[in-house]
């Protein structure tokens, strides 16, 4: 045989090979894992050629997109998870489907959320992001895995510890006292008794802020370039977020992928400048923010002789990105939603503002009053509760996996549904779409019937590094603004809650502001 003839042999043989793969991709593993799964007594949508229900996702949310709910319903799943709404009612809690060619199955018992979530060893992992979100959060902590995940949690610990979180409450507080003075402006240039402002984007940039002074110690004005590459990235990644991605796809120089390589040049440039001016400031308290201690900026070098790890200039690059986001958006939309019902429930605004003024009179809180307040912590647990910045979390089984009773083969996603879980009459009773705070009063592990059905930080050892931070932040801007203003929402609220990667207002939260003694 010839040159020619061992090269069409070998070409012969790649081309069936990959021939064989697309069968079993495409054909073969669809039809196996869903016989599967329906004998274990798990049914869900039929798959359809490559776009499994990607397509009928696709319709329902688009029909759901154009509902616009009661204000005093709290019900939101309908809306934001059509899909999860009609599937569940229609093959019960636990059904399969196909996200493409990405086989998935839906879980909401709690004790088998925790068993995913808990595990240490690397058998349920994140499932690979999308590439638009990668450009979006960079290979942080929130995305890496195994040995990496332990190298950037232990790098950025040492910022989230109490000691830190209490420092930073001042630079919160400062960071609100300027949003709430320029609210008190607003109302004196309106001649008014009071003042109409959108404070979903209010509160955007006040958490924007925040997060660039304590993590970065730097201004929003610095940040501003980072916030906006980054919020047009969240847009696009929520535009494509049920389209089918072709392997190798990515690479190409689309235009939509040139789109996103240039917003993510840019948000690279503008974090190296960031950086870069650290790196040139004659600041010398550099273990008092996050960027700091990445950059190992320590006078004493105390953090490396207790062997911490340190990033290079990438990983740091990484971090930026995903605490510039993680750090503000969900934040942003937790303040959103708890005025949005503090607005529709003045009596409860009004208890807070007893509380307030009872633990901290007039004067700015500090980390020890705010730990005082409990019915806020209840109003925020409640918040988080009906509306949680996050929809729903996924796994993916590293291998063939025993889930309860349940046989996970290995590359399945599962998906764990926060807000159908949140909200399960199971658990949380009949009131379970109900605005009630008081069911938190003995604690989260005691408001429902199962200690882990309330999980909007996730749950194990890849819990939330931020949760105490944003539960501070969220309870310091809202005791000072209690201090200061009243409020009820504007006529023109639209109560079409949508899933933006995060929970966000469709048509943003316009709300009345009424200075106190007015």
């Amino acid at each position: 045989m010839g040159f020619v003839g061992i090269f069409q042999a070998v070409f012969v043989v790649l081309l069936i090979s990959r021939l064989w793969r697309l069968f079993k991709v495409l054909l073969w593993r669809p039809y196996s894992l869903t016989k599967s799964f329906a004998k274990q007594g798990v049914r869900g949508p039929q798959y359809s050629f490559m776009s499994g229900s990607l397509e009928e996702i696709k319709s329902l949310k688009k029909n759901a997109e154009e509902m616009v709910m009661d204000t005093h319903c709290h019900d939101i799943t309908p809306r934001v998870s059509p899909h999860y709404s009609k599937w569940s009612s229609q093959y019960g809690e636990k059904f399969f489907y196909f996200f493409g060619t990405e086989p998935r199955i839906c879980i909401t018992e709690p004790d088998l959320a925790k068993e995913i979530l808990s595990t240490k060893f690397g058998f349920f992992t994140k499932p690979k992001p999308r590439p638009s979100i990668s450009a979006l959060m960079g290979k942080g902590l929130v995305m890496v895995e195994g040995s990496e995940w332990v190298k950037h949690r232990r790098a950025v610990n040492p910022a989230f510890n109490i000691d830190k979180l209490k420092v930073m409450t001042k630079r919160m507080a400062s960071c609100a006292l300027s949003m709430l003075d320029r609210w008190q402006d607003l109302v004196i240039q309106d001649k008014g008794q009071c003042k109409e402002i959108e404070m979903n984007i209010e509160f955007q940039e006040l958490t924007a802020d925040i997060i660039c002074h304590t993590a970065f110690g730097s201004s929003f004005n610095e940040g501003r370039e980072v916030f906006e590459v980054q919020k047009e990235l969240q847009q696009l990644a929520t535009d494509s977020s049920n389209d089918i991605i072709i392997p190798g796809s990515q690479y190409l120089p689309t235009r939509w992928n040139l789109h996103i390589w240039k917003l993510n040049r840019r948000m690279r440039n503008t974090l190296a400048h960031i950086i870069e001016s650290r790196l040139n400031s004659k600041d010398g308290n550099y273990e008092n923010d996050l960027l700091g201690m990445m950059m190992g900026m320590s006078e004493t070098g105390s953090d490396r002789q207790k062997g911490n790890p340190k990033l290079n200039m990438k990983e740091i690059m990484d971090e930026c990105k995903t605490f510039f986001f993680a750090g503000h958006d969900t934040t942003a939309n937790l303040l959103t939603w708890t005025m949005f019902l503090l607005s529709l429930y003045p009596e409860w605004q009004e208890r807070l503002r007893e509380e307030v003024l009872r633990e901290c009179g007039m004067e700015i809180p500090d980390a020890d009053k705010l730990n005082k307040l409990k019915l806020v912590n209840m109003v925020i647990m409640e918040t988080l509760r009906l509306y949680g910045p996050a929809i729903y979390m996924t796994r993916k089984a590293s291998s063939d996996m025993m889930l309860g009773k349940l046989m996970i083969p290995k590359g399945t996603v599962i998906t764990i549904p926060l807000q159908i879980i949140h909200t399960n009459k199971k658990y949380w009773g009949e009131d379970a779409n109900e605005f009630k705070p008081l069911r938190f009063t003995d604690g989260v592990s005691k408001a429902a019937k199962h200690p882990n059905a309330l999980m909007p930080f996730s749950l194990g050892p890849r819990t939330c590094i931020g949760q105490n931070f944003a539960m501070l932040e969220a309870k310091m801007v809202l005791a000072m603004t209690l201090q200061r203003f009243s409020f009820t929402l504007s006529p023109q609220y639209k109560h079409a809650p949508a899933e933006k990667l995060t929970l966000q207002p469709e048509f943003g939260l316009p709300i009345h502001l009424r200075p106190l003694g007015v």
